[in-house]
């Protein structure tokens, strides 16, 4: 065995509750706004960012992502083992963690995390959900990766032969060699359930081990998480984690209405500004920014998101793949960035699903991909069309376009529509709903056309291609397709996302890089851009740290005015 230990890194020390010092700064609120409701409380089915936002701070799985670089720290398990072949991982499990209180539990010692919970929320995420559909970590997590995973969800085994415990040990034994499959398990979807919790029905009361708990919301406009007094987990003076006494989400799909919330000071933080108030923020008040100390800070860094439009391949003109590659020459991306996003993105779409950010994904062939990415083609759009039989769109019909509504996704389907329709006289109807309805329509294939976008789950191209493994699509097309919306199938894609799972790090970008290369020959997508969202704070939220995949850590924030002269001393 290749021993891959990471023991705990300096300033994450466990300690009892009881002892724990309290940082000076300790206490106060950290607001910020969701742009959706959570379309789920159930960390294993969660496949959106609104969820993985807000659970993200009450749930835990066995490693975690360190906020500041991505890279992996033990979290549940204090340490792993990864075989020199990268089949079989094996973790031990930290002693004294707590599971937020209730009343499911009769005592302090009811409440303790054992190896058990880990073997059983492995197992739970590994059975069909109660309306007979997988969860989100069965499809991304265990199906076709673990050993026994597939006989065990389909009731063909007692039990994952893949999966063991032994003593405070759990191994887990992959199909093929994946020196990164523990990267995966850093998703919310792998995060730790009590036993006791599920097993009598009170999953809904969102029980975790993290550093806040959930409190039930009187409605779905705000959610107030609360500080778990016995986390295990304290800083390097051995103070208490976290600082923050609440975390409050509240729901706004307006960004207007966020950035008022902002300015009142509701708020401390929003991400994404209104398009319509990018340079009156930015360029009209300098001095929030250049004070000493500033009142607001901006950050603006590349983020691991794409957004992109995906077709029904269930419809049967979008078989056709000279209507989706017309569809996707006909959009102005440089256009629509200047005209509507107003320079809040990274890149225009015209590479591939992934993201074009080489600092990431090193040793990734963005330059080949963009050989078979899209721009506009005006005449080649409407040849394309034509060949397919629709000859200035003639015969086509119309497309319904669904999408979520917020003022950014309704300004660029306006913008996209005006453009289809003057190159290729197809019109596009705008139907617009909630998050939840658009991914459950998503879901089930209702509609032509869909928004959405991703975010990565790690730092690797196969998050993002993932999306269009066939092997996801049901059979059936009356069965929701939530791991691939698109129900794209093509044999010689997933034939190259097989190979690249398997294969070493060199070998694995090689393939990803032929099956984005296939995907976009082959396209079920319209990629618009790649998101480079402003986010701004008060500079009073110190601790905060951002990265490319939006993940908030928020166990050592502390909210603190600064003064001038300790200001000026920070930055000396």
């Amino acid at each position: 065995m290749k021993l891959v230990y990471l023991a705990l890194i300096a300033f994450l020390i466990t300690s009892c509750g009881s002892d724990k010092k309290q940082f000076e700064f300790a206490g106060g609120s950290f607001k910020m706004a969701l742009d959706n409701t959570p379309s789920t409380f159930i960390a294993r089915d969660v496949n959106d960012v609104y969820s993985f936002e807000l659970l993200s701070q009450v749930m835990e799985g066995l490693v975690s992502f360190n906020a500041e670089d991505l890279s992996l720290q033990p979290q549940i398990a204090e340490k792993w083992t990864i075989s020199g072949d990268g089949s079989v991982l094996t973790f031990t499990i930290r002693d004294g963690i707590y599971f937020h209180d209730n009343p499911v539990f009769a005592s302090m010692e009811d409440r303790k995390l054992t190896v058990e919970d880990v073997l059983f929320t492995f197992e739970k995420a590994c059975k069909p959900n109660s309306d007979g559909n997988p969860s989100t970590a069965y499809l991304f997590l265990l199906a076709d990766q673990v050993k026994g995973a597939v006989d065990y969800y389909k009731g063909n085994a007692k039990s994952i032969s893949g999966i063991k415990i032994k003593n405070k040990q759990l191994e887990i034994t992959l199909i093929n060699p994946d020196q990164t499959y523990i990267n995966k398990l850093a998703n919310l979807s792998a995060s730790i359930v009590s036993k006791k919790v599920v097993e009598a029905d009170k999953e809904t009361d969102v029980v975790g081990t993290g550093p806040f708990y959930f409190t039930k919301p009187a409605d779905n406009e705000s959610y107030t998480l609360l500080k778990n007094q016995d986390y295990y987990m304290v800083d390097q003076k051995g103070n208490a984690l976290p600082y923050l006494d609440s975390v409050v989400f509240y729901v706004q799909t307006r960004k207007l209405e966020q950035l008022e919330m902002f300015e009142t000071g509701k708020t401390v933080l929003i991400s994404g500004l209104p398009t319509s108030r990018i340079t009156e923020m930015l360029e009209g008040r300098i001095s929030d920014f250049n004070a000493q100390p500033p009142l607001k800070e901006l950050y603006n860094n590349p983020l691991l998101t794409t957004q992109y439009y995906f077709f029904n391949m269930n419809d049967p003109r979008f078989k056709d793949v000279r209507v989706r590659q017309a569809f996707n020459y006909a959009i102005d991306r440089k256009r629509l960035a200047d005209n509507v996003l107003r320079n809040q993105y990274y890149e225009y779409g015209i590479y591939g699903i992934t993201p074009p950010i080489n600092s990431v994904f090193k040793g990734y062939d963005f330059s080949e991909i963009k050989k078979y990415g899209y721009d506009l083609n005006v005449e080649l759009a409407r040849k394309l069309l034509a060949e397919a039989g629709y000859p200035g769109g003639k015969g086509f019909g119309s497309v319904d376009l669904r999408l979520d509504i917020t003022d950014l996704n309704t300004a660029v389907a306006e913008e996209l529509a005006d453009q289809i329709y003057q190159t290729l006289g197809i019109n596009v109807n705008i139907d617009g709903s909630n998050f939840e309805q658009r991914n459950e329509d998503g879901n089930m294939g209702k509609g032509d056309m869909f928004r959405t976008a991703w975010v990565a789950d790690y730092s690797s191209p196969e998050t993002f291609l993932g999306n269009f493994y066939g092997k996801l699509v049901p059979k059936e097309k009356d069965l929701p397709s939530s791991g691939n919306q698109s129900r794209y199938v093509n044999p010689l894609f997933d034939k190259y996302f097989e190979q690249a799972r398997s294969s070493d790090q060199k070998r694995r970008l090689e393939l990803f890089t032929k099956a984005e290369i296939e995907l976009m020959k082959d396209p079920p997508i319209i990629p618009l851009w790649y998101a480079n969202d402003f986010t701004l704070s008060y500079s009073k939220v110190r601790n905060l740290k951002n990265n490319p995949m939006e993940f908030l850590d928020l166990r050592r924030v502390y909210i603190k005015e600064w003064t001038k002269e300790e200001y000026l001393k920070s930055i000396q």
